[in-house]
């Protein structure tokens, strides 16, 4: 029942994803451009055993991983493609099983922050990140996390694609 929960949850994300970034042929005209789907972000229920799933069953490979100072694992990217990631972190009480976030890679993420904001968004100032990335926060009117981000030369999504082979 876990990995059909988690399948739901990559399901739903990606559908999401792909009604944000296909837009009715009127509302393309005024479409941000240079936004491409780079990951999305789930917290697992049993993360070991998801981590079997998406790397055995499915046959992605881990990109790189964060641990606390004990060790265990905080966050897992996985390569789907070159530039596309499933994100894995474990669940629990702050963080329910299921969808975290949609990250969306903007061509430019300042200008795309400004637009966004102009067109009345409320965008997060962007940070830098725990995987060394400049990312921005904005809720869809379902309260779904769209992550945008910039990968910065040293961080550590932009090296597992370089490295992709």
């Amino acid at each position: 029942m876990r990995s059909w929960i988690g399948g739901i949850s990559l399901f739903a994300g990606g559908m999401l994803a792909g009604i944000l970034m296909m837009q009715p042929g009127a509302a393309q005209q005024t479409q941000v451009p240079g936004l491409r789907l780079n990951h999305v972000g789930i917290y697992a229920k049993d993360y070991e055993e998801s981590m079997r799933f998406f790397t055995q069953s499915m046959g992605f490979r881990e990109a790189f991983t964060i641990r606390d100072k004990d060790g265990k694992p905080t966050l897992t990217y996985l390569h789907i493609n070159r530039d596309s990631f499933l994100e894995l972190a474990p669940a629990n009480e702050q963080r329910p099983a299921g969808l975290s976030h949609i990250g969306i890679w903007p061509e430019n993420l300042g200008a795309t922050v400004a637009a966004l904001r102009q067109r009345g968004v409320k965008v997060d100032d962007p940070r830098t990140g725990s995987t060394k990335t400049s990312i921005t926060n904005a809720f869809d009117p379902n309260g779904v996390r769209l992550e945008l981000l910039d990968f910065l030369p040293d961080s550590l999504p932009r090296k597992a694609m370089d490295s992709w082979r």
